[in-house]
């Protein structure tokens, strides 16, 4: 069904782009202007029923501009190739009804056009700001806006396909409540970032830990501290939960640096009579060997210029007294030795750990695919900043990867980017890690 209105859009839509040189060469055809001029407005505004099936009205719109720049560039060719037969056996004889049928039809392919684009260009999330700048970049040249419209085309359908079929098992599983819990989760974010309300550090995942039943709850830690001064204000929020919700404990996922910062709280602050279980995701429990180097090698000038700068534009961010090299001293590997020893694992605790592998290093985000080169010289293989090596801690540790050349790096943990990754759905990953707590009674 859906490939008989594809059908259907490149027909009225090049039916219409080539109105003028039919009518000129069958004047009788003029009787079919308001009917082809009212499927081009219907054809417009719903190019496709099937696309109501869709479960969100997001992914509907995307559907409907992908579907229209797909109609536009079938189309373009065949109103090309119209007009090349019309120069030559039509209207051959009349070059001014020849050029007014090419802006005629232009003007209709552009109407086509800009509707799809602009649809695509609001709705969709995979595109991301470097396919649209490609695309309004070489929009104009030609050869190079067949592939950029190749390029988007593709992208926004398979956004369609992936979301939308999320939004299938979600709505069939949505009554077993997967990721409900019996106690909420903390989720902890890593240094240099902090909880905001409107850009949430996780990325999509906790919406759909939440539409799967989660209860979810933010560490609201500052930026930078070191392990110990995180470690204490963790193990107050803890405390701060339970005693406000009076839910006795909380399933602890903890990102980065910010799983340091729990085992701290756990160790040294009394927050594992208030911690079920800690997931520490990519979190460099063996330390960086190349931050050792970064830091020896750095004049002191150079390290408390930029502190001083960090510090002070946190502080305006909402941070109480933050300590850039205090936070960063804590990631070497000469600091994670000590710390690893002296913080000391809580039984009730159950423990667990995940880390990924970048696989190369252009599929990094900056700044990651700087480091990863870095990361790998020093530490090994790694997520772009982390070394394999380090991730490992407690009684359960799961390593991921994909098959192909991309990999998962750091910032794709937490959903940092957004991005639907070929080979490992991030979102799912968290509501199977969530189920397993779940299914342990936690």
């Amino acid at each position: 069904m859906k490939t008989i209105f594809k059908i259907f859009d490149w027909l009225v839509i090049s039916a219409a782009a080539c109105l003028y040189g039919i009518v000129y060469f069958l004047p009788g055809a003029w009787v079919l202007i308001p009917a082809i001029a009212a499927l081009f407005v219907i054809v417009n505004v719903i190019p496709s029923p099937t696309n109501f099936r869709i479960k969100r009205f997001r992914l509907r719109v995307l559907a409907d501009g992908s579907d229209l720049l797909f109609a536009f560039a079938v189309s373009a060719i065949i109103t090309v190739c119209f007009h090349l037969a019309a120069a030559f056996f039509i209207i051959k004889d009349n070059k001014a009804a020849f050029f007014i049928s090419g802006g005629f039809a232009a003007a209709v392919l552009a109407v086509v056009f800009w509707n799809g684009i602009i649809r695509v260009y609001l709705t969709s999330v995979q595109l991301g700001i470097k396919r649209r700048v490609i695309g309004i970049l070489v929009g104009w040249i030609p050869f190079l806006h067949i592939f950029a419209l190749h390029q988007i085309v593709s992208v926004c359908y398979e956004e369609v396909r992936f979301e939308n079929e999320k939004a299938i098992i979600n709505e069939k599983r949505k009554d077993e409540k997967v990721c409900d819990t019996k106690y909420p989760l903390l989720l902890v974010h890593g240094v240099f970032f902090r909880d905001f309300k409107h850009v949430n550090y996780w990325g999509r995942i906790p919406k759909e830990l939440e539409s799967n039943g989660a209860k979810i709850f933010y560490g609201e830690h500052q930026s930078a501290l070191s392990v110990t001064e995180s470690g204490r204000e963790i193990a107050e929020r803890v405390k701060h939960i339970v005693e406000e919700t009076g839910c006795e404990k909380v399933n602890v996922i903890a990102h980065s640096k910010g799983g340091l910062d729990c085992r701290s709280a756990i160790s040294s602050f009394g927050a594992g009579e208030y911690i079920a279980s800690l997931t520490t995701i990519n979190t460099p429990h063996k330390g960086c060997v190349f931050a050792d180097y970064l830091l020896n090698k750095a004049p002191e000038a150079l390290k408390n210029g930029v502190a001083k700068t960090y510090n002070a534009a946190l502080k305006k961010l909402g941070d109480e007294n933050p300590d850039f090299l205090s936070a960063v001293y804590d990631l070497t590997a000469s600091r994670c030795e000590i710390l690893d020893n002296e913080l000391k694992d809580d039984p009730r605790v159950l423990g667990r750990s995940v880390g990924s592998k970048l696989n190369r290093a252009t599929s990094g985000k900056f700044p990651l695919n700087f480091t990863y080169h870095l990361a790998k010289y020093f530490d090994g293989p790694n997520d772009g900043l982390v070394a394999e090596s380090s991730f490992k801690w407690g009684e359960n540790y799961v390593f991921l990867t994909t098959d192909g050349p991309r990999g998962i790096s750091h910032g794709d943990m937490v959903d940092m980017n957004r991005e639907n990754i070929n080979g490992f759905d991030v979102r799912e990953f968290y509501v199977k890690l969530v189920k397993e707590l779940k299914d342990k009674g936690l």
